[in-house]
């Protein structure tokens, strides 16, 4: 089977460099799985979970917003705000930050389009990473 070059990039570092198998990621367009000679594509990222998958074995990402290039030659970069991968995440820590953001959700409701956007992608990612957690601690 060929395999997938991928590299997920942050502002801060590499998160994640290596061949898969396959990526399943969520984009504007909707959720996408991207196999080995995938149609070439640039795509805004939504936070959310992140599978890749290699020889069967599964890794989780916790990815907020961002953008993925799927070039011709089977290789895939995705520049994230965020990205960490499971064994990175605190169940406890991110269920105290996924509280903070839905106050300021709530808080924001009535204030400036910009402010309640802002509070809204931060829930948002959150949630994504609360997601990842879970799943990790049931594994």
């Amino acid at each position: 089977m060929s395999k997938i070059s991928l590299k997920v990039v942050t502002p801060e570092r590499i998160v994640f460099e290596d061949s898969v198998d396959s990526i399943l990621v969520n984009t504007e367009m909707g959720e996408i799985m991207v196999l080995a000679h995938h149609t070439p594509i640039v795509s805004l990222l939504r936070a959310g979970e992140m599978i890749l998958s290699d020889n069967g074995n599964e890794t989780s990402l916790a990815v907020s917003t961002g953008m993925i290039e799927v070039r011709e030659n089977s290789q895939v970069i995705v520049l994230a705000d965020t990205a960490e991968r499971s064994e990175e995440l605190e169940l406890e820590v991110i269920e105290e930050a996924k509280k903070q953001a839905q106050a300021r959700v709530e808080e924001a409701e009535n204030s400036h389009n910009e402010e309640f956007a802002l509070a809204a992608a931060n829930l948002e990612r959150e949630l994504a990473r609360h997601k990842v957690a879970l799943k990790k601690r049931h594994r």
